[in-house]
């Protein structure tokens, strides 16, 4: 949803060879981006925020199911998993509009082709919103590696309790390696792509460090995440990568 929202706005940029603020209505005050640019501000930094928090809700169903079945059983229901998507996006929208109320500041970066809150400048006004936003992301992606961490470590014991090889119960019990691997392999990647964007709202606060090539590598590492996590689900999903996976264990087994 993220990608087709935003694309389009992008492309329509270079077509008409014009910034996102050129290309909207003018902002209020002089200096302020066009509504257009603050949209589109508002759009980046809700889709990198709004996923981050179901990926915590998977990684928290993830951890319950395997570590505490009974009352995973007992409490987790469709109805909530069903209320739990609509609440986070709302909780997302409602902190990433703070920067059209006044607290952040949209920013058009370089080449006019995106914008996103400012992450350097010289006031609280202007760096409030991008702490919060890089101390509540990163609190996210520490809540997920835990969870993940307490999975994999699940999936390990009931993959060391398998019957001896060669026996027919062994087969099945593959299964927890395969998801094992690919929830380690998927919670690196997770990390990887997130940590920039924490790092250079950190750096444009506390370290005065204005650079708007780096912060639009951390926006593309962010934005990374989403393209490359469905592509590692079904590559890792078909029968041959997972008899790779499979001998590459019994080896080091």
């Amino acid at each position: 949803l993220g990608k087709c929202l935003l694309s389009p706005i992008v492309l329509a940029a270079y077509a008409y060879n014009r910034s996102l603020s050129e290309l909207g209505p003018g902002g209020r005050t002089e200096g302020e981006p066009g509504v257009l640019c603050q949209l589109f501000a508002f759009l980046m930094a809700f889709f990198g925020l709004a996923p981050t928090l179901l990926l915590l809700a998977m990684a928290l169903e993830c951890w319950l199911s395997l570590g505490h079945p009974y009352f995973y059983r007992r409490h987790l229901t469709r109805r909530l998993g069903a209320t739990l998507g609509p609440a986070a996006a709302g909780l997302c929208a409602l902190f990433c509009a703070l920067p059209l109320l006044g607290f952040g500041v949209p920013m058009q970066y370089c080449p006019g082709t995106w914008c996103f809150i400012r992450m350097a400048g010289v006031g609280p006004r202007q760096l409030g919103f991008p702490v919060l936003y890089a101390s509540l992301m990163g609190l996210l992606v520490l809540a997920i590696g835990a969870c993940n961490v307490s999975s994999m470590r699940h999936l390990y014991g009931m993959a060391r309790r398998q019957p001896p090889r060669g026996t027919p119960a062994a087969a099945p019990h593959m299964e927890e390696l395969d998801h094992l691997v690919l929830l380690g392999l998927m919670t690196v990647l997770f990390t990887i792509c997130s940590l920039p964007l924490i790092i250079r709202a950190y750096m444009g606060a506390f370290a005065a460090d204005f650079n708007e090539n780096a912060d639009l590598s951390a926006l593309r590492f962010l934005s990374v995440n989403s393209i490359v996590d469905p592509w590692v689900f079904i590559i890792f999903r078909t029968s041959v990568f997972r008899m790779f996976i499979r001998r590459v264990c019994r080896r080091l087994n």
